[in-house]
């Protein structure tokens, strides 16, 4: 039998609804799990069994009276989840993954905890994040270090660190991680889950920001599709939302009867900018795209369309407003701060108007090139990051502040164009972490997107490793 841990969220509701399985013994069945690996992982923060077992018994008893909770047209009641730290949940302090900040609890749930609560999903807890998000990395001023569950020496990625490695360890089936640069996509490609950068304004945020996204975090499609279905409805505190959209999120199986002939898939394995692409990500993101090819798609090699002056750009722009911020805290506080990232922040400050305008208008620039690019083509193919995993203990894939931002050319122009994009696991490296391969798609199509990768999870991939309980964290079996 499937360990309970282990169970998607569509099983443990169709569970749930048949009285096989009940929301209470589901709950501690995880916590159990997770207290015999968060030594290892370090993957939560304000982990909360008491409050999780209370919000699991409200639901055994709603489902004991017919009267699940339902949100979006679908059920969550009684799943378990876990939400990255940033998203304020009512009560718990939001410590944005450094120790420089004050630990205030949140007066209110940000939308997507509020629209989980509503869904009767069991809050486990928080999952952690890299200082100020700032980092492709578990490193962080005031959480343990987190580490990836596949390869223990490993890094995880971030900032969505926790919500990665808790997805990939079996941390329930459920989590919410954030995206501003590639944060949901590198940490779900290197933990080998998968994790939806939607469209900007699907689900809506607070606070909202310039390509920044909730997201999901699951072990399958299918999981990932019912969470969008919840936290993509409405919310009047993010004015950068999307209106309400009648999005039948469930209705996957698409490409799987009707084929994907004469579908047109570009394929981009040169970024143009940053890191170099190292061979196991080439040949892994290659022959998954021939594998669409084989089932009739039109593939195409693209040419790339980033350079360094526009990524360069982003980060220098990103540096000088965290150098703000930085500057704007008091010294005692500011002296807690990673040294990496306060050296990467503050080296943003003082620069000209001219250079700060520069490095702004290259967010409009990649955003008019990343549309133009992909217009001709249904989907893009390409890898997540050039990299895989890199050492638990560094910053970044280089581990050179210099080079902050040189593994995200094939996922921040995506969040400047606003356009949807998802990772799935594609192959494994020879550590034994996992490739991810990226499927982007037009603005607003993120039921497309999440079709194609249902495809390729239940057709064209094949069989995959067991999840890492069962290896590295053979003590949690």
């Amino acid at each position: 039998m499937t360990a309970l841990h282990q169970l998607s969220a569509a099983d443990m509701v169709d569970a749930f609804r048949s009285a096989r399985l009940s929301p209470v013994e589901v709950t501690q069945a995880v916590l159990d799990h997770i207290a015999r690996c968060e030594p290892q992982l370090h993957a939560t923060w304000a982990l909360d069994p008491d409050g999780a077992l209370a919000m699991a018994r409200a639901s055994e008893a709603r489902w004991r009276a017919g009267t699940p909770l339902q949100v979006g047209g679908v059920t969550l009641d009684g799943v378990p989840c876990t939400i990255k730290e940033n998203i304020a949940t009512r009560g718990v302090p939001v410590p944005l993954g450094t120790a420089a900040t004050v630990l205030t609890p949140a007066a209110d749930d940000a939308p997507p905890a509020a629209r989980l609560r509503e869904a009767g999903a069991v809050f486990l807890g928080k999952t952690t994040m890299p200082e100020y998000g700032m980092l492709s990395s578990g490193l962080s001023s005031f959480h343990a270090l987190t580490r990836n569950p596949w390869n223990l020496a490993m890094n995880p990625g971030g900032s969505s660190a926790g919500a990665g490695a808790a997805a990939a360890a079996g941390y329930g089936p459920l989590h919410v991680g954030t995206d501003i640069g590639g944060s949901v996509r590198l940490p779900a490609a290197w933990c080998g889950v998968v994790g939806h950068k939607p469209s900007l304004g699907r689900i809506p945020i607070d606070p909202p920001f310039m390509g920044r996204c909730a997201g999901p975090m699951t072990r399958t499609v299918t999981d990932a599709a019912l969470m969008m279905a919840v936290l993509s409805q409405p919310d009047a505190r993010d004015a950068m939302s999307l209106p309400p959209a009648d999005i039948e999120w469930l209705s996957l199986d698409r490409y799987l009867k009707q084929g994907v002939k004469g579908l047109r898939i570009g394929l981009l394995l040169d970024a143009g900018c940053g890191l170099p692409v190292q061979p196991a990500v080439r040949e892994a993101v290659a022959a998954a795209a021939q594998r669409f090819a084989d089932a009739g798609a039109i593939v195409e090699p693209m040419q790339p369309w980033m350079d360094n002056e526009l990524l360069h750009g982003v980060d220098r722009f990103w540096r000088l407003r965290s150098g703000m911020d930085v500057a704007a805290l008091p010294a005692e506080r500011r002296a807690k701060l990673l040294p990496i990232v306060r050296q990467w922040a503050e080296s943003g400050l003082g620069i000209s108007g001219e250079a700060a305008y520069h490095g702004y208008a290259q967010t409009h620039r990649m955003r008019m090139l990343t549309a133009a690019a992909t217009q001709a083509y249904d989907f893009v193919l390409s890898p997540v990051s050039p990299n895989t995993a890199f050492p638990a203990e560094w910053a970044y894939p280089s581990n050179d502040v210099d080079r902050a931002m040189d593994h995200i050319g094939f996922t921040l122009p995506f969040n400047m164009s606003e356009q949807p994009a998802v990772s799935v696991p594609c192959g494994f490296d020879e550590a034994g972490v996992p490739i991810g391969l990226q499927i982007a798609g037009h603005r607003f199509d993120d039921l497309g997107v999440l079709r194609l990768a249902r495809l390729w999870e239940a057709d064209l991939r094949g069989p995959s490793r067991p999840w890492p309980e069962a290896t590295a964290l053979g003590r949690s079996a």
